[in-house]
């Protein structure tokens, strides 16, 4: 196998996905398993192809991809955002398009640091009255 085509970064919360496209048939190799094992809800993998479905570029680009960090929602809202941005590399035109599904948003949302004197990040500890 030659070189990646392009190279593309998607991160969401404490998920990280290091995305590498090639030019193949769609086959998707996550973590060295595929899509299906990877992703086992229909929901998560339908997230993952939305940027080759809107650009219909689906079935054009092998994708291969390091994902680490996070959980399954987060790794694949990670995913999605690599894609999205890996396409644009690939061909610019298209960055209007996935900008207008917001599909290029990087969603910037964190959890919340647990205060100290506090049980979790705002929940106060139990108040007794006598």
């Amino acid at each position: 196998m030659a070189g990646p085509l392009v190279q593309a970064t998607g991160r969401r919360k404490s998920a990280v996905a290091r995305v590498r496209l090639y030019e193949g048939s769609g086959k998707f190799t996550l973590n060295g398993r595929a899509l299906e094992d990877y992703f086992p809800q229909p929901a998560l993998r339908l997230r993952v192809l939305e940027p080759m479905k809107s650009a219909e570029l689906d079935g054009q680009y092998d994708v291969h991809a390091q994902l680490h960090g996070g959980g399954y929602t987060g790794q694949s809202d990670a995913l999605r955002l690599g894609i999205a941005r890996a396409l644009v590399v690939i061909d610019p035109e298209l960055r209007t398009s996935l900008k207008r599904l917001g599909l290029l948003r990087r969603d910037a949302r964190r959890v919340e640091r647990k205060k100290y004197g506090l049980r979790k990040a705002r929940r106060a500890p139990q108040f007794t009255k006598r």
